[in-house]
């Protein structure tokens, strides 16, 4: 059975889906502080790195563990929800199936008590 990581497209669709989630995040207005000063090509290198990895694909991310990587941001419910929406949207852009994004933004769901409230 072929992984999440391979149904999307490999690495050409996750860069295409995190492309497309940064131009979401830059024009919502409860997150686009929380990247201001980000150098958004080293954030952009290890999303796509590290949702290739939890969606089953090359183990290639390199960066802190995501408690550590969102300590003292202190990130809320919303601002989770805030980027599984945009998330999925950029899923949809791709053409992607409710089955694929449904499973990719649980993967990511799996991730939200290392990320909030820290």
């Amino acid at each position: 059975m072929s992984t999440l990581y391979d149904k999307l497209g490999g690495q050409p669709a996750i860069e295409q889906i995190v492309d497309e989630l940064h131009k979401r995040i830059a024009t919502d207005s409860l997150l686009n502080p929380i990247f201001a000063g980000t150098d958004m090509v080293k954030q952009r290198n290890h999303l796509v790195a590290f949702l290739s990895q939890i969606f089953e694909g090359p183990k290639q991310y390199t960066g802190r563990p995501m408690d550590k990587t969102h300590a003292g941001m202190n990130l809320q419910q919303p601002h989770f929800d805030a980027i599984a929406k945009h998330l999925d949207e950029a899923m949809a852009v791709r053409g992607e199936s409710a089955e694929d994004t449904k499973a990719a933004l649980e993967r990511v769901t799996n991730q939200k008590t290392a990320i909030l409230n820290k």
